[in-house]
C-alpha cells in the first residue's frame, strides 16, 4: 500500500514569511497599540453601558457594513495583485493595484461622510465617552488608509517594473500585508463600536 506525501517545494522555492522581518515587527508593534486602545474601550463601556448602547444606536450600520465590504473587497484586489505580480502579469496587477485603492477612496469617503452627519446631529467627539472613543478610533484608522493607500500607490509603480529583485518584493510584500492590516483592524473596529451591545 503506497501513501501520499506533500509535494516538497522546489529548490530556491522554499516557504518564507512576505515581507521584511522589520515589516512584521511594525505590524504587530501597531497591532498592540490598537489593542490598548481596544481594551480601553471595553473598560470604559463596562462603566457606562447604557450612554454607550444609546450612543451605538446612532452609528449608521449600513454605511459601517458597507465599509467593510469595500475594505473586504480591496484585500481580495490586494491578493490579487500579489499573485499577478509574482507571475509577471503586470497589467492585471496594475488594474488590481488601482482597484484597491479605488476601495480605499470610497471608504474615505464614506467614513467622511458619517462623521460629518454625526456631527450635524451633535454627536461629536465631546458629546460623551462613546464619541470620544469612536473619534478617536476611527481617526486613527483612517489615518492608516492614508498610509495604507501610500503603500498601495508604491506597489502600483513596482507592478509596472519588467523584474523585480528580493528587496523590491519584499518591500511589495510589506505594502501588501500593510493593507491587510488596515482591513483587519477595521473588522475588529466594526464589531467593537457598531455590533456590541
Amino acid at each position: 500500500m503506497t501513501g501520499k506525501t506533500a509535494t516538497a517545494a522546489p529548490p530556491g522555492q522554499a516557504r518564507r514569511i512576505p515581507g521584511e522581518s522589520g515589516t512584521w515587527v511594525f505590524l504587530f508593534g501597531d497591532m498592540l497599540v490598537f489593542g490598548a486602545f481596544f481594551v480601553t474601550f471595553l473598560v470604559e463601556r463596562a462603566k457606562e453601558p447604557d450612554v454607550f448602547d444609546a450612543a451605538r444606536a446612532t452609528l449608521h450600520l449600513g454605511v459601517g457594513v458597507l465599509n467593510t465590504l469595500v475594505l473586504l473587497t480591496s484585500s481580495l484586489f490586494v491578493v490579487l495583485a500579489l499573485a499577478a505580480t509574482r507571475a509577471g502579469a503586470r497589467i492585471l496587477a496594475t488594474r488590481a493595484v488601482v482597484a484597491a485603492m479605488g476601495c480605499g477612496l470610497v471608504f474615505i469617503a464614506l467614513k467622511a461622510f458619517e462623521y460629518v452627519s454625526l456631527a450635524g446631529a451633535g454627536h461629536g467627539p465631546g458629546a460623551n465617552h462613546f464619541y470620544l472613543y469612536y473619534f478617536i478610533l476611527t481617526g486613527l484608522h483612517l489615518f492608516h488608509v492614508c498610509l495604507g493607500l501610500g503603500a498601495l500607490a508604491f506597489m502600483a509603480t513596482q507592478t509596472r517594473r519588467d523584474e523585480l529583485g528580493a528587496t523590491r518584493t519584499a518591500l511589495v510584500e510589506g505594502a501588501a500585508c500593510f493593507w491587510h492590516l488596515v482591513d483587519l483592524l477595521w473588522i475588529v473596529l466594526f464589531a467593537l463600536l457598531y455590533l456590541v451591545s
